[in-house]
């Protein structure tokens, strides 16, 4: 399916439902990056896994950054003047930060915009600050020496760590809100012409998108599904005809929008 054919179907469609996957986390870029590996396998192995969406962010910053950026960019581009809902599985903090339609965004894995209690006690997620950040750079500076210093729960007294599934008790009261908002949403789209864009999901949560997406495109006889991935972009057997799947990194693909 061509770009002309694409925003044609754009253009046509009364609603729009977009699922933003890993490739937004820059991992094509980074799985060139022998530094990333190196500082991702020390973070596992130490069991600092809750570090590693802001690490993903750190090393992006020296090798995709700039091509992310453009992508959301277009992407919000695109979808201005449309009934559009976002749902990302993404942890990164531009891709939150884009310039959505108020009310039309949710990450239910969590971003690096937010910060819990480590072992999730009353205290519900705070925002991250810009000293936080500070923080976790300069651990990041130093990876496999020292694990940054986020504060501390006021309430039990345990470190602070991102408010991502990455985290031991992943908090999801920071997302519960616009999740709420996003199924309200979707019950509208029932017998409407929905176009479904699925850009850069892959196999670490199709539960949240993947799968649903399939669900919504074989019920509505009114929906196109529209799949980008660089590995992953086919559709099932089901699926023939009420969609397509193109073979490219999203990123990438956004880029040449």
């Amino acid at each position: 399916m061509d770009k002309d054919s694409i925003m044609q179907a754009l253009r046509e469609a009364d609603m729009v439902l977009v699922g933003l996957g890993e490739e937004f986390d820059g991992t094509s870029y980074l799985g060139q990056d022998p530094s990333y590996q190196q500082g991702r396998q020390w973070l596992e192995k130490e069991q600092e896994g809750w570090m590693v969406p802001a690490w993903m962010e750190y090393c992006l910053d020296k090798t995709g950054r700039e091509a992310l950026e453009e992508a959301v960019g277009k992407l919000t581009h695109i979808l201005e003047g449309h009934n559009y809902f976002v749902i990302s599985v993404s942890t990164n903090r531009t891709v939150a930060l884009a310039p959505w339609r108020e009310g039309r965004f949710v990450a239910p894995c969590g971003t690096t915009l937010g910060k819990q209690c480590r072992k999730d006690c009353t205290q519900a997620p705070v925002p991250m600050t810009e000293g936080d950040w500070q923080a976790l750079v300069h651990a990041f500076d130093r990876i496999g020496r020292e694990v940054p210093d986020l504060g501390h729960c006021p309430v039990c007294g345990e470190p602070y760590v991102p408010n991502t599934v990455y985290g031991v008790r992943y908090d999801e009261r920071g997302y519960l809100e616009d999740w709420r908002r996003y199924t309200k949403w979707l019950q509208g789209t029932v017998n409407r012409r929905l176009v479904i864009l699925e850009l850069g999901v892959g196999m670490r949560f199709p539960s949240v998108i993947r799968w649903p997406f399939e669900k919504i495109a074989f019920y509505n006889q009114k929906a196109f599904l529209i799949r980008v991935n660089g590995y992953l972009y086919q559709l099932t057997r089901e699926l023939a005809g009420k969609g397509c799947g193109i073979s490219q990194n999203a990123i990438d693909w956004l880029g040449s929008m």
